[in-house]
C-alpha cells in the first residue's frame, strides 16, 4: 500500500508542477495517520483539473461538463480513489480497461481523465449517441448493458446514470 500511495503522490506532484501549483509537503506523520485510517487523498485543485478536463473534452469531442460530472460522481475529484471493485483514479478505470487504453499510471490525473474520456467516447459511439446507455455501460460494463437491452436493473447503475444526468441539467 505504501508503494501505491507514493506512486499516487508522485503523480499528483507531477501534475501540480505542470500547471504551476504548489503543494504543501507531506509529512511522515500525516502519511502514517493516513495509512492507519486509510483516509482518501484530497480532491484535486480546480486550477489543476479544469484545464485537463477542458482539453480532453475538446480532444475527445465530449462535453467538459459531462466529464466533470462523471469525475465528481466517480471519485469526488480524488485522484487516488480506489473502489471496492478495484476501479481506480479520478474516472474510476477498471484495471482491464486501463490496460486496454494503454494507461501507464492510473493515478496520474491527466492520463486517467484522457483514458476515461476516450472510453466514454467509444461507448457514446457504440450506443449511437444514447448518453444514458453509454453512462450505464461506463458504470456496469457494455456487456451488462447489451445483455439487458438497456440500462440494467442494477440500482447502483440506475442511480449513477440519474446522478450524472442531474449534474448535467444544472
Amino acid at each position: 500500500m505504501r508503494a501505491a500511495i507514493e506512486k499516487q503522490r508522485a503523480a499528483v506532484r507531477k501534475q501540480a508542477a505542470s500547471v504551476g501549483a504548489w503543494l504543501a509537503p507531506w509529512s511522515a506523520a500525516i502519511a502514517a495517520a493516513a495509512e492507519v485510517a486509510e483516509a482518501p487523498c484530497e480532491p484535486i485543485a480546480e486550477a489543476a483539473v479544469t484545464p485537463i478536463i477542458d482539453a480532453t473534452a475538446k480532444a475527445q469531442d465530449v462535453q467538459a461538463k459531462l466529464l466533470r460530472a462523471m469525475i465528481e460522481q466517480e471519485s469526488g475529484l480524488r485522484p487516488c480513489a480506489i473502489s471496492a471493485k478495484g476501479a481506480q483514479g479520478l474516472m474510476q478505470l477498471m484495471p482491464d480497461t486501463a490496460q486496454q487504453l494503454a494507461v501507464l499510471d492510473v493515478f496520474d490525473p491527466k492520463e486517467n481523465i484522457e483514458a476515461g474520456a476516450k472510453y466514454l467516447k467509444q461507448l457514446i459511439d457504440k450506443y449511437k449517441g444514447d448518453l444514458k446507455l453509454a453512462l450505464g455501460a461506463y458504470n456496469a460494463g457494455p456487456t451488462t448493458v447489451d445483455q439487458a437491452g438497456g440500462i440494467p436493473d442494477i440500482q447502483e447503475t440506475k442511480d449513477y446514470v440519474e446522478a450524472i444526468l442531474k449534474r448535467l441539467a444544472k
